[in-house]
């Protein structure tokens, strides 16, 4: 009879694990050390080896040889705790077993001893859900069973378990196998099994598990059903519903079109074909929390489940979008999820999300809106700013320091400034152009310093600033800012009243003031205040 792959390679000894590290060297250094506890609660996610951990430990109990951290696997104790008909391992399933009755049989069956084996074994799966009389009526026997018997509770939901039981076990958590590892142990199972496939295939089989082995097996086991012994990713991601980069990427691309029509085509489309859109609002802020990944550790990182060359690619479209643009995605992508599971009308509900990605693309920030209050429409239309040269007078000069004129702190930096400034318009980054033509530059071959009025520091502060100063540069540079007057924001002690006339005049000419009025048209204006002078 055919045996599936996830039991026919299931780990029969700790030296065949994969993953949980952690779990292995411990329970290795009990039995050796003769530290056996008569309790132990192993949890975690659903195909990470809590069950299989269960039986090897039982396997290193009762081996003919032991207890030992490496069984024998030949004797008759091995052999029958591997086939699942060890007479003195018990393996119960608490999702139909989960009653105050089933637990007092068990209860007297602890009272007796081993009929072969060294210890008498009790492995409960989904341990979670026996009921809360049933564990208080189990206490007893977990606080001070005979020496002979071993309990192991293995489940997913440990917060479920009474803190009553969890203070009378060692407890293990389980962790998701590496993307790696989980890779490598699939590739080694095909060669076992005459099985051809890419390393894409593989990939696309260990995202389907998520992190669990036994999903990712089973996924396999499918793929091989269905594709024969030559596996291709085109094929495999059909079969398990899954979608490629490549037809994520046409929302990324959208995005960036600021395209509304692309994105009701990618909906036509799904729709066309007969795709799931729960699942593939589930793929999308996936997607969009793998480019915010990429984003931030600016290569490949073991946070992403995808193989190199996939990073790569993520990493090309996350070059698009800054970090608050994919933050904002990645949450209305949850939105997205979350109302599609009790939606009637699922097409409407994802074209609307959709389309508010694009119009959330569009959105201006809070430091952009923030640092345009009062200034002028576009840096690039108005008139570079003009600096007086300062001079210094005889009787205000330091000692011993000749009259004349001071140097301005970005005299040596002017050319950079510029080519700065038009990176940063080109950039669209256009509230951060604006505080770099109120603030100085003094550069030197391993620092640039900005000095700038507080009013603009945190505009310059912001997080692709100093990757584009680099970029200028064209060298690695320490980037610094200093808050401090500066001679462009500089002003005379005493204004003459025809100056403060033009600048109320210019400030009441000003577009947002005018719409304010025409919004509000009984307001006044009593007074103007420059905030710089705050």
């Amino acid at each position: 009879m055919y045996q599936v792959i996830a039991r026919k390679y299931r780990p029969q000894t700790f030296a065949e694990l994969i993953g949980q590290e952690h779990v292995k060297t411990t329970l290795e250094n009990a039995i050796a050390q003769r530290r056996i506890a008569h309790g132990y609660i192993f949890s975690g996610q659903r195909g990470t080896g809590k069950t299989t951990v269960a039986r090897i430990m039982a396997r290193c109990l009762n081996c003919i040889q032991g207890p030992t951290a490496t069984p024998c696997g030949v004797c008759a104790s091995c052999l029958e705790t591997a086939s699942g008909g060890a007479p003195d391992v018990i393996e119960i399933d608490a999702a139909s077993n989960r009653g105050i009755n089933e637990m007092r049989e068990l209860r007297e069956n602890v009272r007796y001893r081993p009929a072969r084996d060294r210890y008498k074994v009790f492995i409960v799966d989904e341990a979670h859900q026996i009921t809360s009389e049933a564990f208080n009526a189990l206490l007893k026997t977990l606080e001070e069973p005979p020496e002979w018997v071993v309990f192991i509770l293995c489940t997913t939901e440990s917060h479920k378990i009474p803190a009553t039981i969890v203070s009378r076990c060692q407890q293990f958590s389980f962790r998701s196998v590496d993307f790696g590892q989980l890779v490598e142990r699939m590739q080694w199972i095909a060669q076992q099994e005459g099985i051809t496939a890419d390393a894409e295939t593989f990939s696309v089989l260990a995202q389907a598990g998520e992190g669990s082995v036994r999903d990712s097996l089973s996924a396999l086991d499918q793929a091989i059903a269905c594709c024969g012994t030559e596996l291709k990713a085109v094929e495999v991601r059909g079969l398990l519903g899954m979608f490629s980069l490549d037809s994520l990427g046409a929302v990324a691309t959208a995005l960036a079109a600021a395209d509304s029509k692309a994105m009701l085509d990618v909906v036509a489309d799904l729709e066309a074909n007969g795709r799931s859109l729960q699942h593939f609002s589930r793929e999308l802020a996936r997607y969009f929390r793998n480019l915010l990944v990429v984003k931030i550790s600016r290569g490949v990182t073991k946070l992403v489940a995808a193989s190199p060359p996939e990073q790569e690619a993520l990493g090309k479209v996350a070059a698009q979008f800054s970090e608050e643009d994919l933050t904002r995605y990645l949450r209305l992508s949850l939105d997205l999820f979350r109302d599609l599971q009790s939606s009637l009308q699922p097409r409407l509900h994802l074209e609307l999300g959709l389309l508010r990605l694009v119009h959330a693309g569009k959105l201006q920030s809070i430091e952009e809106a923030i640092a345009g209050i009062g200034s002028a429409p576009a840096p690039s239309a108005r008139p570079a700013p003009t600096v007086p040269p300062v001079s210094r007078s005889p009787a205000s000069a330091a000692p011993g320091t000749p009259p004349g004129p001071v140097p301005s702190p970005d005299s040596h930096g002017g050319d950079s400034r510029s080519k700065l400034h038009a990176a940063l318009l080109e950039a669209k980054q256009t509230y951060v152009a604006d505080a770099l033509e109120h603030s100085e530059l003094t550069e030197s071959a391993q620092e640039w310093i900005f000095t700038t009025p507080k009013l603009y520091a945190m505009n310059l502060k912001h997080g692709d600033f100093a990757a584009l100063v680099q970029k200028v540069a064209g060298r690695p540079v320490k980037v610094t800012i200093k808050i401090g007057e500066t001679q462009r924001e500089a002003a005379p002690a005493a204004a003459p009243a025809t100056q403060t006339d033009e600048v109320a005049t210019r400030a009441l000419e000003h577009p947002e003031v005018k719409r304010f009025q025409e919004l509000f048209p009984d307001s006044q204006v009593r007074t103007v205040r420059n905030l710089k002078d705050a």
